[in-house]
């Protein structure tokens, strides 16, 4: 049985979180930086956050998950895997060449989708790749973040109705 405290070992033990003057995607700046990149390589983290996910949803009831590039594609592989649930893939912007689509997967309208995110400052990009799915006939029926920054995501998500759901936030890794 995988557990909140065990992902924040995991974290710890593999030197996640960072201090040091950071930019953040927001374009924040930051005395501390959460390396999700460098957490979503390793095989057994990768594993416990997608364990973590699928355990909270109802398998039954979500016909897609989906993760935005770069840094959510990996967790929403995971969760794919470990729930059975098709994988949708949001790109930043579509592409100039071939199928030019947003949204790699297949997305039937009224899927119900929940969607995965590394880490949240202020929810923007993953509030856009929201959009996507919901402008393409898709549901967004819960998003999660394995680590909330406690920046203001979760107000913003509010805000658009929907509840974001962090595994972890920066105040229960200090502790």
């Amino acid at each position: 049985m995988v557990s909140k405290e065990y992902l924040i070992d995991l974290l710890k033990e593999n030197e996640v979180f960072l201090e040091g003057d950071f930019t953040l995607s927001s374009g924040k700046k930051s005395n501390y930086y959460i390396n999700m990149k460098k957490a979503i390589t390793d095989p057994e983290i990768l594993s416990t956050i997608s364990k973590l996910i699928t355990e909270k949803i109802d398998v039954d009831e979500i016909d897609k998950v989906a993760g935005p590039a770069l840094g959510a594609v990996p967790i929403a592989t995971a969760v794919s895997l470990e729930s059975k649930i098709p994988l949708l893939m949001i790109r930043k912007e579509k592409k100039g060449y071939g199928t030019s689509k947003l949204i790699e997967g297949e997305l039937n309208e009224g899927d119900d989708v929940i969607v995965v995110e590394d880490v949240s400052t202020t929810g923007g990009s993953l509030l856009k790749a929201i959009k996507a799915i919901q402008d393409n006939g898709g549901n967004v029926k819960r998003a999660f973040v394995v680590v909330d920054r406690q920046e203001g995501a979760i107000d913003e998500f509010k805000k658009e109705g929907i509840e974001l759901e962090p595994l972890i936030t920066v105040d229960e890794f200090f502790d």
